[in-house]
């Protein structure tokens, strides 16, 4: 049932809220009541106690409570415009992109882009970015040359739950290793 409610919240706080009919604010927030109250009218057996227990049980803590717990949104990859009012900050030298063999062509031709996101998103380690591109077929894992992309005046931002966030990789910063 959790696994459920987080494909759900993943599509309502990161892709489509107008679905049950909720509005992100600017910074992708949405009040938790009315975010209960439109699943549960959608059709979602969705209460309070069940969204607080997807939000802290995720492995990959997609999503973020407010402070005072009023308020939710999706940690990262959004494909609707929102401002998770992130600072840049100086990457760890090398990080990593999980994605599958098939597309591996257009990614060392063209680098990463971030398709229907807002940014491509990259991990501190292999094993990560590795589990991620298993979702996409057979794995492969590239490493981004991120101390040296800053360097050359790239910007990176990290999202509250680690992941790495960059508007591009061209593909002068790719290598398999």
């Amino acid at each position: 049932m959790s696994k459920d409610i987080s494909k759900f919240l993943s599509l309502v706080l990161r892709h489509e809220p107008q679905t049950i009919g909720i509005a992100l604010d600017a910074g992708g927030w949405v009040a938790v009541d009315e975010l209960i109250a439109k699943a549960r009218l959608a059709g979602r057996d969705i209460d309070d106690a069940r969204l607080r227990a997807v939000v802290a049980e995720s492995d990959k803590q997609r999503f973020t409570l407010s402070e005072d717990g009023l308020r939710i949104r999706a940690a990262q990859g959004h494909s609707v415009p929102v401002d998770l009012g992130l600072v840049p900050i100086a990457p760890p030298d090398i990080l990593y992109h999980g994605t599958a063999v098939t597309v591996l062509e257009a990614i060392l031709r063209e680098g990463l882009l971030p398709q229907g996101r807002q940014k491509v998103h990259l991990s501190a380690d292999s094993t990560t970015a590795g589990k991620v591109g298993q979702r996409h077929g057979k794995p492969v894992v590239l490493t981004v040359a991120a101390g040296q992309m800053q360097a050359d005046g790239l910007v990176f931002w990290q999202a509250e739950n680690g992941v790495w966030l960059t508007d591009a990789v061209p593909s002068a910063y790719l290598s398999q290793p």
